[in-house]
């Protein structure tokens, strides 16, 4: 299938404020976008996708109808639109509020106001979960690679897993904790984990202990996907039980893309 390109998105716009639809529309034309459908609710935007569907959703957080949460969720629980990239922009910096967005599998999250070239990097990562592009590795076959996918909500599993999916991996189990994970490295072999942090029953740091101390498993590398600041205390802790590489959410493509090749190459 034939690539698309940044020229070839349809685009769902929706913001409640005409200045900003306007700012927002300017600034996706200069990047040679050529199709936008401006909204300004949510009940307008859901009736534009059902219409209309789109290859990428651009969205504020606020509407007088909702939140972007709830359209988010519209679009990811419906198989039909499932894999539409959501792409968030807004002035919240409440890592509360944007978590919600985070677990649920957003493309990119842009601040208000932001530069061209943040739009540039989002409009290519949603672009990157369009458009399929196999891995290729030099010891492994990309399609035999056993991974096991660790987290405990359900659209963020399968956001990753279709990130992963679009590079080309087949062989991929889920586990909504660290307590089941363990319940299936224990009777089946994997070649990559990739686990959330947070989680009930047993968090991710606790996952990667077990697997980088046990004889059996300490060869598994591991990537942890996680919304913690880079410099926090439990980001330092996590870092001591071995794991291979952290990811910030929302899962970019080519950050990925990158530690795969890295991990698997070796």
């Amino acid at each position: 299938m034939e690539k698309l390109l940044i020229s070839d998105l349809h685009i769902v716009l929706v913001e409640p404020s005409d200045t900003q639809r306007k700012i927002i529309t300017t600034l996706l034309l200069k990047e040679k976008v050529k199709e936008i459908d401006s909204v300004s609710t949510l009940a307008e935007a859901r009736a534009a996708v059902r219409s209309h569907g789109a290859d990428l959703v651009v969205s504020a957080m606020y509407f007088e109808d909702g939140t972007a949460s709830e359209l988010l969720k519209f679009i990811k629980e419906d198989p039909q639109y499932s894999s539409i990239p959501f792409m968030l922009v807004s002035s919240e910096n409440r890592l509360s509020k944007l978590e919600e967005l985070k677990q649920a599998g957003v493309a990119a999250i842009l601040p208000k106001p932001f530069e061209p070239l943040h739009l540039s990097r989002a409009l290519n990562a949603s672009l990157d979960l369009i458009n399929h592009d196999e891995l290729e590795l030099d010891l492994f076959d990309v399609r035999e690679v056993r991974v096991l996918l660790v987290d405990d909500s359900r659209l963020a599993r399968n956001h990753i897993r279709r990130v992963l999916e679009g590079m080309g991996l087949e062989k991929i189990q889920e586990a909504e904790n660290g307590a089941t994970a363990l319940t299936l490295i224990k009777d089946e072999p994997f070649d990559l984990v990739v686990t959330d942090y947070n989680m009930p029953e047993m968090d991710g740091r606790e996952l990667s202990e077990f697997i980088r101390f046990n004889p059996e498993t300490s060869h598994i590398p591991i990537i942890m996907v996680t919304s913690e600041a880079a410099d926090s205390v439990h980001m330092s802790n996590i870092q001591q039980t071995g794991v291979n590489a952290l990811c910030d959410k929302p899962f970019e493509p080519t950050e990925v893309r990158a530690m795969l090749a890295a991990l698997l190459g070796e």
